[in-house]
């Protein structure tokens, strides 16, 4: 058994489809339970709630190899999503084929949240940087990019465009990703809505397929069986 299962008392096998399919479906944790259920496993939604807080941050640790960040231009944006009874800021940035990029939570929309955000999505593509970055006319956007320009970390030529409608194919990726979040009613913790968000975002880079050309020659195409093969897990 792969040391990441060490202690557990399910199968690796039975873990890893859980998880999956809750980041990946809209899906309660109680839902997950009853379909469980219905294949003759026992399982309380507890169970799976903690399978998936500790490893949907796994898989998006062993994904970061095989990501594709090759992207000239930016699209950044933020969307809101509610934490406790109260709303929080998601960070995110897709590229120009629509493929996810980056994406980090915070508890303010500042120009320090927005320079965090940009300088880690800038840290995870040290060999690709953008020669646009769209945003819309948040003020803070402009502010931060201009700070990072000022420390190297960005091109000078480097174009940042103010334009709302510019933006639309990332509103419509918020709404496709708000669709996964919807069923969860609100997180009880910034560590526990990052934990999840990671593992929501991960499979929604499945789904654009930014990882088909490592799912088709690793794992024959099988998206459950790559997802094994990072974990050392055999999936039939």
């Amino acid at each position: 058994m792969s040391l990441a299962f060490k202690g557990r008392h399910f199968a690796p096998d039975i873990i890893l489809l859980c998880m999956r399919w809750y980041c990946r479906y809209a899906l309660s944790y109680r839902d997950l339970a009853e379909m469980m259920a219905e294949r003759g496993l026992s399982v309380d939604h507890t169970t799976i709630y903690r399978w998936v807080q500790h490893y949907a941050p796994e898989l998006d640790r062993r994904v970061q190899w095989c990501r594709d960040r090759n992207s000239g231009s930016w699209y950044v944006d933020e969307t809101y999503v509610k934490v406790r009874g109260e709303w929080m800021y998601l960070y995110r940035a897709i590229g120009d084929r629509g493929e996810t990029l980056d994406f980090q939570l915070s508890q303010k929309r500042t120009t320090k949240a927005a320079k965090r955000f940009l300088v880690k999505a800038l840290n995870r593509s040290p060999h690709n940087r953008p020669s646009v970055i769209s945003t819309d006319k948040n003020p803070a956007y402009n502010e931060a990019i201009a700070s990072i320009r000022r420390e190297g970390r960005l091109a000078a030529s480097c174009q940042h465009r103010q334009i709302k409608y510019l933006n639309n194919r990332l509103e419509s990726d918020h709404g496709k990703l708000k669709q996964r979040i919807r069923p969860v009613r609100g997180f009880q913790s910034q560590k526990t809505a990052h934990n999840a968000i990671r593992g929501f975002e991960t499979m929604r880079m499945f789904r654009k397929g930014q990882f088909r050309s490592m799912v088709d020659s690793l794992a024959g195409g099988s998206e459950a069986r790559f997802i094994g093969r990072l974990f050392q897990v055999f999936v039939a």
